[in-house]
């Protein structure tokens, strides 16, 4: 089995805080995306809750009651040189019909999701990964888009929680972190990472390249150890 290689690629204010609406305010934001295309990862990984809001309508599946459980397994209905994975553990987000779009959906859920979302999304024409019991098996997932999707660099670009989960199976290669001209300071604002057990230790890294910007702004990026 061969994951592909994972960079968490994120923005943040110098105390580590990455609220989006926060980080758009900050003197250095236009160089996301070129950091984002630089670090070569074009299949994009996100959580529901960004989703949701970026990029769905909002509105939820209403499947018939007592509808059947999903089983671990996968469905390719598209095939492409990259996708927009999101992570939907019950299978809940509704799409528009991916149809000869360039880089389709790919929606991996867990066997929380029902049979008549996945039906959904066959429907729709929108792969699917189901990879746990209760929660989503990450590393079993990641096993299937390296194997069965030819998906070779991927880039998580969700929230702290997504990227927690992420860095506690050990399943980040590579951190890429701009990090804007400014300071948030709020309380209870989502951090890079977030969400790991209380009792684990600092995971080591190496760097791998620092770039700075005329406009203050400064691009670190590290090696998982």
């Amino acid at each position: 089995m061969t994951k592909p290689y994972i960079i968490c690629h994120m923005m943040m204010a110098v105390d580590g805080r990455i609220d989006c609406d926060m980080t758009a305010q900050l003197t250095g934001v236009d160089h996301y995306y070129a950091t984002l295309k630089a670090i070569d990862a074009p299949t994009r990984i996100s959580g529901r809750v960004t989703a949701q809001t970026e990029l769905t309508t909002g509105e939820t599946f209403r499947g018939p009651a007592g509808a059947q459980s999903s089983k671990p397994g996968f469905a390719k209905n598209q095939t492409a040189a990259s996708y927009n994975v999101v992570l939907d553990t019950r299978g809940t987000l509704l799409w528009p019909n991916d149809a000869g779009q360039s880089q389709p959906h790919l929606i991996i859920t867990s066997e929380q999701a029902s049979q008549a979302y996945l039906d959904y999304l066959t429907k729709q024409q929108i792969s699917w990964i189901v990879a746990g019991k209760t929660q989503i098996d990450l590393a079993q997932a990641m096993n299937v888009l390296g194997d069965e999707f030819h998906v070779e660099r991927l880039a998580i670009v969700g929230g702290g929680k997504l990227d927690g989960g992420f860095l506690d199976a050990g399943l980040i290669d590579e951190i890429s972190l701009l990090i804007g001209v400014g300071v948030d300071g709020r309380v209870n604002q989502p951090t890079v990472f977030d969400g790991r057990p209380a009792d684990r230790k600092p995971l080591p890294l190496k760097l791998k390249a620092v770039q700075s910007f005329d406009d203050g702004a400064v691009w670190l990026r590290y090696l998982a150890q």
